[in-house]
């Protein structure tokens, strides 16, 4: 995501690079390559230009730090205007209600539905709730198919009511249903059609004079650029909204529906979709998308991620195993597992500071690991309990056995190997060990 922009935001600074201080002239250079930068975003140009004065405005009443150089120093503007842009500080949702009423408004093709069961999955299992789904677009019957399905996967009741036409009647009625079955949080997915229309418009008015919902958000694919920021504008003006959804944000490269939404309806983005499966759901941040832009990664979602899929009885347990150098291949594969669960891996590499760019021309997909694993999945059961034993021919065989080469398994052991100790020289030296390992990481630079 904003791989365009990142990357044309990067050669603007280079226009400082060097330079002993910040001038009115060499400002406006850089400032008029990041225009332009924002500009192919799709950012308006009236957004655009009032971002570039106040980022002007600011470096030329800044005393230079001798320690910092005029292009850090201009990176840390335009880091901290990005992220007042996009709205500053995070604004969580309000699930405050007996139960709490969400109302889901959107185009149709803009991802309401799948967002409506993302959200119900993440209710679930990061805040503890117990939702319930309302399939209320009647008009589409795929849409509540659709619903049920994915209601299934994340084992979420969906209310519907088979034949009936009414979504106000619809809505209502759910709310008594969950009243009557201890769901403390209903999610109601409303139809949407291909452009803005009257009928759409009075129906979903109708549907949240009704429910009077904590909140109502507006669901928009961000691949539509400026077209989504005039969308979410027209739906505002008449549902006064409570926050954004951006979905489809890891196929948007420029970026520009999430740098100009806020300033544009002044509500706040909520949720960024960043993939198909159900857990692909990411809470937004400003200043953490910022650093993202900016090729700083993005750490802290990082630690996050890794965070959920963390099993503190499971890492106790792997702990001693490294301490009496017993760390395995089954434990190397089950470590493969947990990273495949935390998400796409070059979206999780993009996340490390410094990264971005070292890989942005290679093709990583999620199947990264699969000629590892199939290495893996080639051995014995004892071979993958005592790696020492694997000796030249059980080489081959498992090479053959995995249709890889004889080098590739040769790598993977190597590679194994070095992983083994360095969590060994970690586990069993305690902080002592981690001083060591980045001496001899040091020393391998010299």
């Amino acid at each position: 995501m904003f791989e365009s922009l990142s990357e044309k935001l990067d050669r603007s600074f280079k226009i400082l690079k060097g330079q002993g201080k910040i001038t009115e002239i060499n400002v406006s250079e850089t400032l008029k390559e990041v225009r332009k930068a924002l500009l192919d975003a799709d950012v308006s140009y009236k957004i655009a230009k009032q971002f570039t004065d106040e980022v002007k405005e600011r470096a030329l009443g800044q005393n230079v730090l001798t320690a910092i150089s005029p292009g850090q120093l201009m990176i840390k503007i335009v880091h901290d205007n990005l992220t007042e842009l996009m709205g500053g500080e995070h604004t969580d949702i309000n699930i405050k209600g007996d139960p709490a009423i969400i109302l889901i408004a959107g185009l149709q093709g803009s991802g309401k539905t799948t967002f409506s069961a993302k959200l119900a999955n993440y209710l679930k299992q990061k805040k503890g709730k117990r939702p319930l789904l309302v399939a209320g677009d009647v008009y589409r019957p795929a849409a509540i198919n659709q619903l049920q399905v994915l209601g299934n996967t994340i084992d979420v009741e969906v209310y519907t009511e088979e034949g009936s036409m009414e979504p106000v009647k619809i809505a209502r009625n759910s709310i008594n249903h969950a009243k009557a079955n201890g769901y403390n949080v209903v999610i109601v997915d409303t139809a949407g059609r291909l452009a803005i229309d009257e009928q759409m418009m009075d129906e979903i008015s109708s549907i949240k004079e009704a429910l009077k919902p904590q909140e109502t958000l507006f669901v928009v694919d961000a691949m539509t650029g400026q077209d989504a920021v005039n969308t979410a504008k027209a739906f505002h003006d008449r549902l006064n909204f409570e926050g954004v959804v951006l979905t489809k944000l890891d196929g948007d490269t420029r970026g520009g529906a999430a740098l100009t939404i806020k300033a544009v309806v002044s509500k706040p983005i909520k949720f960024v979709g960043i993939g198909e499966k159900i857990d692909a759901l990411d809470v937004f941040y400003p200043k953490r998308m910022a650093d993202r832009i900016l090729g700083m990664g993005d750490i802290v979602s990082l630690v996050e991620k890794a965070q959920e899929q963390f099993d503190e009885q499971e890492a106790r347990k792997l702990q001693k195993k490294i301490a009496k150098d017993q760390f395995n291949f089954n434990d190397f594969l089950a470590q493969i597992k947990q990273i495949k669960k935390m998400g796409n891996v070059k979206d999780l590499m993009s996340m490390i500071p410094g990264m971005g760019k070292a890989i942005k021309n290679l093709d990583i997909d999620d199947d990264a690991f699969k000629h590892v694993e199939a290495i893996i999945y080639s051995m014995t059961p004892s071979e993958r309990d005592n790696p020492k034993i694997i000796n030249g021919s059980r080489r081959k065989r498992i090479a053959l056995g995995s249709g890889t080469d004889i080098q590739e398994v040769n790598r993977l052991i190597k590679q194994f190997d070095e992983t083994r100790r360095m969590m060994k020289m970690m586990t069993t030296s305690g902080g002592k060990g981690m001083m060591k390992m980045m001496q001899n990481m040091q020393g391998a630079k010299r």
